[in-house]
């Protein structure tokens, strides 16, 4: 589907993409996503995933359908440059990009604007959106829903419409009839109200495929629904194309520190523009499992403990006492420890899951974290730091997001805190940001595509680290 043409001294790609959004949260854009993914691979086509938002799950499903690492796009936490040359970057390297949108289609930071929003994404990279609409309940006034989305934005291009969980033939025969009142909006597919296409879901989102019993087969079921009930071919043949620059290749400097990421079942949710950022510093990733393994990898200089699912781990987590020990003492030591959300409680003393079990975790901050019903958190966050971490000095600004369902119990033990916290309507009150030493810990998943400076000021300390430590 590429088409490479010479543009003076650079070379282009024409590749064409398109959004798959939604009416609203829940209405089936994450099965339709995943499904059109898996269908263009059996093509065989290349397709690069993205994600708007700053949700972990979704690209993990889209990683599962494509082969393909997915990465996040968020018009609130990066620039409006940042987004444009991480989506180039990878689109560039496939035949067709596929964007999964979040929430509704104009929802976003916040009710006055579309920072943050699907809408503003495709805007900003010039995509079509593909509107999936859920038409449980709904004759004629399908059209009113799909017309008002249509005539909301006039800056914004929809392709079709997916029109989800459709009943029957009878359904679909009025639906199909309602929607010839939406001239200029191509209903491209029905897909049927079918339980088995369903993602299961708990606390924090859909479950992750890596959990799912037969996360290949899920995926092939929705490919399935996708080919049975959408015009695949139609929808590609009228996507625009646009031209990319090819990348080039940016040369990984030599490593100048070594940093263990803890990535298993427990550990799994980052940014890749985050690890990539690391690595083009000059870190050297070595990743470690704090379910599996014994011990840490050998001649670190720093650790990255993302966020997860630790509750769900908790015991086996508890159970293997050595690597518990080995990462307080690695904390112990001075060397830059930097953990967010999932991560962050696994410092603490002890995790006391949703069933009111507690487990010891490796005890490096002097409280805990206990599960909760409902979130405890929710929302973007700025974060601006009121002292020097190993992110870099007093003053630093970058953004992130914050979704938990856990809460910190008992005070804060007088551990100093490092975060200004702001959120949707201004400053945030309680402390965040807990440093001892040379840890940082916090409930925010920081996104250092916001400030590409953090990543250097990270790798920097690991080295200076390494010096230090001989």
């Amino acid at each position: 589907m590429r088409i490479r043409v010479p543009l003076g001294k650079k070379e282009v790609t024409a590749v064409p993409g398109l959004v798959v959004a939604a009416t609203g949260s829940g209405r089936g854009k994450t099965s339709v996503a995943v499904g059109l993914m898996a269908a263009l691979c059996r093509r065989g086509l290349r397709v690069q995933a993205f994600k708007a938002g700053p949700d972990f799950i979704d690209p993990a499903h889209h990683a599962r359908a494509t082969g393909r690492v997915s990465h996040n796009l968020d018009t609130w936490m990066l620039t409006e440059t940042s987004v444009r040359e991480l989506f180039a970057r990878h689109a560039a390297q496939a035949d067709v990009a596929v964007v999964e949108g979040v929430m509704g289609l104009f929802d976003g930071f916040s009710g006055r604007d579309e920072a943050g929003g699907t809408a503003h994404l495709a805007k900003l990279l010039g995509l079509p959106v593909l509107l999936v609409v859920d038409a449980r309940g709904m004759g004629r006034s399908v059209a009113a829903l799909v017309g008002g989305f249509a005539a909301f934005d006039p800056g914004l291009t929809l392709c079709g419409v997916v029109l989800n969980h459709v009943g029957g033939p009878g359904h679909r025969e009025i639906l199909t009839e309602a929607m010839a009142g939406a001239p200029g909006v191509p209903v491209l597919g029905f897909l049927p109200r079918d339980p088995g296409l369903a993602m299961p879901a708990r606390h924090l989102g859909l479950v992750d495929p890596a959990e799912a019993a037969e996360p290949g087969a899920w995926v092939a079921a929705l490919a399935d629904a996708v080919e049975a009930g959408l015009d695949v071919g139609r929808l590609l043949a009228s996507l625009p194309r646009h031209d990319l620059p090819v990348p080039v290749p940016i040369p990984v400097p030599r490593p100048v520190a070594r940093l263990g990421v803890a990535r298993d079942a427990a550990f799994r949710f980052y940014y890749e523009e985050n690890l990539r950022l690391l690595a083009q510093a000059g870190a050297d990733i070595a990743p470690f499992s704090p379910l599996a393994d014994a011990a840490l990898p050998v001649d670190l200089d720093g650790l990255y403990l993302g966020g997860g699912y630790p509750e769900l781990f908790a015991e086996k987590l508890a159970e293997n006492a050595a690597m518990r020990r080995d990462v307080a003492a690695f904390a112990a030591s001075g060397r830059p420890v930097y953990a967010e959300c999932g991560g962050f409680m696994y410092l603490m003393d002890s995790i006391t899951d949703a069933s009111g079990r507690r487990f010891p975790m490796a005890g490096v901050f002097p409280f805990a974290a206990a599960m909760g019903e409902r979130f405890a958190a929710l929302g973007y966050r700025g974060v601006s730091t009121t002292a020097p971490t190993l992110l870099g000095p007093a003053g630093t600004v970058v953004r992130g997001h914050e979704f938990h369902y856990s809460h910190r119990v008992g005070g804060t033990g007088g551990i100093e805190t490092a975060y200004a916290l702001s959120g949707r309507a201004g400053p945030l009150p309680g402390p965040e940001g807990f440093r001892i030493g040379n840890v940082l810990g916090s409930y925010v998943h920081l996104h250092f595509g916001s400030n590409p400076g953090v990543a250097a000021a990270f790798t920097q300390a690991m080295a200076r680290g390494r010096t230090a430590h001989g």
